[in-house]
């Protein structure tokens, strides 16, 4: 027997509209790429968004449609995040910092109509257009030098704004329609898309504002130092939206940062540990009242517990660790305290704390190992973590689900090894595929090893990720020389990485040796690659 309660869509429009009628008098704070801080309210902001839709409508974009964008964290980012998907299609954040040719790959398969581009990102812009084929590029903060280098731009965003009216009314009426499109590095190093629906993103917005994960209220301040670009800045955008909180929004290297935190009393800031450590020299200082500050959340890698205990033990500043996929929305689970761990120390605390945390509402985990096997939560056994929930994906952009990537009873496989203790907190002790996580960006160990090989000066090659204080991880290249070896060969392998990868991603060190170690059946040993290396037994520094 069915339920007698309304069939109400859960979209995207439902957040936005609740902003403006309950919320309307909040403030979206955006700093520009000029040093200007722009402030307007939800009110505005859901006028510029309906009458952003009409435009791209105007202009021919059809629900379906992929609209990029190739921007920094601002306002304008904000109102196509919301106006795109209002009007039926599908926004499309790109990652600025991925290289032409990746970004240009990833354009031609999510066959992207429109593209946005920001100021901030014009001159990565500039390498990319000639590479991309989009119908309409518009472009906003970008001055008259920069659209003289960018040549055929001709839309302006403010222009394109005006020439549409605000008499404008989502009509989605399937929940599960498309709202957005996130590309993952994936474990082979391939750029994979995720297809989010209206339902997913309405849920995960639900979930991630329960108390303890986000836990946003009206009386917040939140500055989401995550990029857009990454995963819908982890959600949190919306998430303020519905909650009612202000947003402040800043490029995450901004010197501006910690002065923007005391001008508009930020309450919650969520960023990588990269950022939390920059920033930490500077908030010790107390050259102003950052005492708004309550929180921190904080992901994309492992956050180490001694600086989980200099922000909540120096600054009296709460750190929440998150852990999650773009498959997942990306938020699988929290680590706040349970009651049951209130009599512990302090260091006991920040050691759970620094674990990836409990499954949020609504997500479910679980440990497996090659033969399928399910695993015992007890804190010792590591096993593959899968993961399923309303806002995990079923599928990759434009393909099937595959066993390397879903099990047969629907769950994803994650590529992590993990623990899981009898409390149910998460901890990852390896990366299935060693994926190298630095500044919060996925590096691919195997996608380098494989232009490495192209070289004729290489005869062999592997990338490990080794420990960094400043970015977490950094990639290590091990090489092995051919006879056609050539002179300064580091600077030669750089240039030849530099070709296909952004910079972030070339190995600041090579190292030579005679020879790879290997198993027994003939793979790289990556574990007596990293011995040899912290023995430095053997091999040179170029």
């Amino acid at each position: 027997m069915l339920g007698t309660m309304m069939n109400y869509p859960l979209t995207l429009a439902q957040i936005l509209e609740h902003a403006h009628c309950i919320h309307g008098d909040k403030q979206v704070h955006s700093l520009l790429p000029n040093g200007r801080l722009h402030t307007y309210n939800y009110d505005t902001l859901y006028l510029r968004v309906k009458q952003l839709a009409n435009a791209i409508t105007t202009l021919g974009g059809r629900p379906g449609d992929r609209v990029a964008t190739f921007a920094s964290n601002t306002y304008q980012h904000l109102e196509l995040c919301c106006a795109v998907p209002y009007a039926g299609a599908i926004i499309h954040p790109l990652n600025v910092r991925l290289a032409p040719a990746q970004l240009a790959k990833i354009v031609a398969e999510a066959d992207d109509k429109l593209i946005f581009v920001d100021g901030a990102c014009a001159e990565q812009f500039s390498q990319l257009q000639h590479k991309i084929d989009c119908k309409h590029v518009i472009f906003f903060n970008i001055d008259t030098r920069q659209n003289q280098n960018l040549g055929n731009l001709s839309i302006e965003y403010e222009q394109f704004l005006s020439e549409a009216d605000d008499d404008y009314t989502s009509d989605i009426q399937d929940e599960n329609w498309a709202m957005a499109l996130c590309y993952t590095s994936g474990t082979d190093g391939e750029p994979k898309g995720v297809l989010y629906t209206h339902r997913s993103m309405f849920l995960h917005t639900l979930a991630v504002n329960q108390a303890d994960v986000f836990g946003l209220t009206e009386l917040d301040v939140v500055m989401p130092l995550v990029p857009m670009f990454h995963a819908m800045g982890w959600g949190l955008p919306y998430a303020s939206m519905f909650a009612g909180a202000d947003i402040v929004f800043a490029n995450a290297n901004h010197e501006r940062i910690v002065d923007l935190i005391a001008e508009t009393g930020v309450t919650v800031a969520a960023g990588v540990p990269t950022v939390w450590t920059k920033l930490l020299p500077e908030l010790r200082e107390r050259k102003q009242d950052i005492s708004s500050l309550q929180r921190l959340i904080v992901g994309g890698e492992p956050m180490p517990s001694t600086l989980i205990e200099v922000y909540e033990e120096e600054l009296g500043v709460e750190v929440r660790h998150a852990w999650g996929m773009t498959e997942m929305s990306p938020t699988g689970t929290f680590s706040t305290l349970r009651s049951a761990n209130q009599h512990l120390s302090d260091t006991e605390k920040w050691k759970i704390k620094a674990m990836q945390g409990r499954p949020i509402s609504g997500v479910q985990i679980r440990l497996a190992n090659e033969n399928r096997t399910e695993l015992p939560w007890d804190g010792m056994t590591i096993g593959e973590l899968q993961v399923k929930s309303p806002w995990t994906a079923r599928s990759y952009y434009k393909n099937e689900p595959t066993p390397e990537h879903f099990t047969a009873d629907g769950w994803l496989r994650t590529g992590d090894l993990a623990t899981i203790d009898a409390e149910g907190y998460m901890q990852i002790v390896d990366r299935a595929k060693a994926i190298i996580r630095s500044g919060g960006e996925s590096i691919s160990p195997v996608a380098l090893e494989n232009v490495l090989l192209k070289h004729p000066s290489i005869k062999d090659a592997a990338v490990i990720g080794i420990s960094d204080e400043k970015w977490g991880e950094r990639p290590l290249a091990i090489v092995v020389l051919s006879p056609q070896k050539t002179e300064n060969i580091s600077e030669i392998l750089k240039q030849h990485l530099a070709t296909g990868f952004p910079k972030f991603w070339i190995p600041d060190k090579f190292v030579v040796v005679d020879e790879i170690p290997k198993t027994g059946v003939g793979k790289t040993d990556k574990h007596a690659i990293m011995e040899l290396i912290t023995a430095s037994q053997k091999g040179e520094l170029l």
